[in-house]
C-alpha cells in the first residue's frame, strides 16, 4: 500500500508541473504591465480549472501519505 501511495504522489506530481508549465505565460515575469482584466476562456479556462483539481487531489494524497 505504502508503494501505491508513493507512486500516486510521484505522478501527481509530474501531472502537475505539466499542467502548469502548460498555462499560457500570462505572469509578471512576461513582462506585460497592462492593466486589462480579461476572462479565461476555452482552453486557458480549462488548464486553470485542471490545475486545481490537480492540485486538491496532490494536497489529499500528501496528507494521506502522511499517515503511512
Amino acid at each position: 500500500m505504502d508503494t501505491a501511495i508513493n507512486i500516486a504522489m510521484i505522478v501527481i506530481s509530474v501531472v502537475l508541473i505539466l499542467v502548469i508549465l502548460m498555462q499560457s505565460g500570462n505572469s509578471s515575469f512576461t513582462g506585460d504591465t497592462s492593466s486589462i482584466h480579461r476572462t479565461r476562456r476555452g482552453v486557458e479556462r480549462t488548464l486553470f480549472n485542471l490545475t486545481i483539481g490537480v492540485g486538491a487531489v496532490f494536497v489529499v494524497m500528501a496528507i494521506i501519505s502522511s499517515f503511512n
